[in-house]
């Protein structure tokens, strides 16, 4: 609220009386009720929802040997991806895989819009269940709207305690199935049984089942709409030919009320019957009728209700449907639609995304089953060591990316008479190392005092699997002082 005073007043007035004004930073909302509806996408979306849920709920109970076939198990520093052993120097990967994510984003909205948002975006597919048990005990939209607008009664607090007991069930259970990706999902089943759960165990699975209980419970479409970078910044993806949910304006236009066998050419009416029934069902509230909007996710819940609607009045099918700018502009056909899908955009796109997985892959298969990293002792650059030899001082980390104990050979080449010592490692320099862990290796390279002049001298230390015949070079520098 802020004081506005006359302009026109003279500035020795004693006083001026003011003017109140309120400034809404938040536009208001009614509730949504989305009517619940049938039909080819509503299919297509509980299909997704299924698939979705299935493999979220699902992998962290599959086992993969002896162990959780997907952990990310961040004490350990490790990632169990059913047969790949991850490290932190494994972050490529994760970098590909995030670019990956992004370009198939890319891809799919420049071919038919917001895909992801209409049918596999956690935020729409926790929505549409919350919804749907939210249907499942107060009932039909109708019947929901009215349950609101009653006095509290016995009955109203029965169904709305219910459903609230649901939900949070419900999203404990999206919270400690997220936090079992992290921690081994046994154990922590255990230790919800036993009350034995850490502290950062519950806080994060009361925190995520929070987030799930409050966007898909309450804040809903106001996620889409305020929250969601992704709305803002769609268009900078849309082209004429990208596919969207679409309302012909050319067919349903002038819209009104009319009985079944009513002749719309006489009355010069479109074959929209305005029901508003596409509006009643959208769960974010828009009318599509009004064009292309950003709350749009592209679900198609509008197109499915609509398609009922025609059936109803005995009209053809597609006043709302998938179509772009271009064909509704220029009257195409379906054939013709597809074939404008295959653009220039959509070729790199596609070419793009199949050469980075493929890249990726490839990558994946030739990955040597063990890591190597070499770090100088800061503390000693050079010391003579008994027998007349200068040395210098490393830590081998060896990291067996295997779920089987594997031993290693070292040896080291680069300089003449150059030879490797180790406190740790057996008599044939070789060492052991247990599955899926890493081994620190303190070793010390030695050369004949005065052999060699004084300066940095590059040098190569090479380890080698016993068992896998595999092997690791990596490259380090040997001190000679003056």
């Amino acid at each position: 609220m802020t004081q506005k005073q006359n302009p026109t007043e003279h500035s020795d007035t004693k006083s001026a009386t003011p003017e109140a004004v309120v400034i809404n930073l938040y536009a208001a909302a009614d509730k949504i009720y989305p009517r619940s509806t049938f039909g080819f996408f509503t299919k297509w979306r509980w299909v997704t929802i299924w698939l979705t849920q299935l493999v979220f709920y699902g992998i962290p109970w599959l086992e993969w040997g002896s162990r959780q076939a997907l952990l990310f198990d961040l004490e350990a520093r490790r990632f169990y991806i059913f047969n790949l052993v991850l490290y932190p120097q494994d972050l490529i990967y994760l970098t590909a895989i995030l670019i990956i994510s992004a370009l198939s984003l890319f891809l799919f909205t420049a071919i038919a819009g917001r895909l992801w948002c209409g049918y596999a975006c956690p935020q729409t597919v926790y929505t549409e269940i919350f919804l749907w048990i939210e249907a499942k005990i107060e009932g039909d939209r109708a019947a929901r709207m009215r349950l609101d607008d009653a006095a509290m009664s016995g009955k109203k607090l029965f169904k709305k305690s219910a459903k609230h007991f649901v939900w949070i069930i419900f999203a404990l259970w999206t919270g400690f199935t997220f936090v079992g990706y992290f921690s081994p999902i046994r154990e922590l089943g255990s230790a919800v049984v036993n009350l034995g759960l850490g502290p950062w165990e519950t806080f994060w699975i009361c925190f995520y089942g929070f987030a799930t209980y409050g966007n898909a419970g309450f804040m809903r479409e106001q996620v889409c709409k305020y929250m969601c970078p992704y709305a803002r910044f769609q268009s900078a993806m849309f082209d004429d030919d990208t596919l969207i949910v679409t309302y012909d304006e050319a067919r349903g236009e002038p819209r009104g009320s009319r009985s079944r066998k009513a002749d719309i050419t006489n009355k010069n009416l479109g074959a929209c019957i305005d029901c508003s029934m596409c509006v009643q069902v959208c769960p974010t509230g828009i009318d599509i009728r009004k064009g292309l909007q950003y709350e749009c996710i592209g679900c198609g819940a509008c197109a499915d209700v609509c398609d009922t609607v025609m059936d109803k009045m005995g009209y053809e099918r597609g006043l709302v449907k998938y179509s772009t700018q271009n064909a509704m502009n220029q009257g195409w056909s379906k054939k013709q639609v597809l074939r404008h899908i295959v653009r220039p955009r959509v070729i790199i796109y596609a070419a793009i995304l199949t050469l980075l997985v493929a890249a990726v892959l490839t990558s994946l298969w030739f990955r040597s089953s063990f890591r190597v990293d070499v770090v100088r002792d800061r503390g000693v650059m050079a010391r003579l060591a008994p027998g007349g030899m200068l040395e210098n001082v490393y830590r081998l980390q060896i990291m067996n990316a295997t779920e089987a104990t594997q031993h290693y050979q070292l040896s080291a080449t680069g300089i003449n008479n150059l030879t490797i010592e180790s406190d740790v490692a057996a008599k044939d320099k070789t060492v052991t190392v247990n599955a899926a862990e890493s081994r620190w290796i303190p070793v010390r390279l030695q050369i004949p005092d005065g052999s060699v002049a004084s300066g940095s001298h590059k040098v190569q230390f090479e380890v080698k699997s016993i068992d896998s015949k595999e092997s690791v070079i990596e490259k380090a520098v040997f001190v000679v002082p003056r």
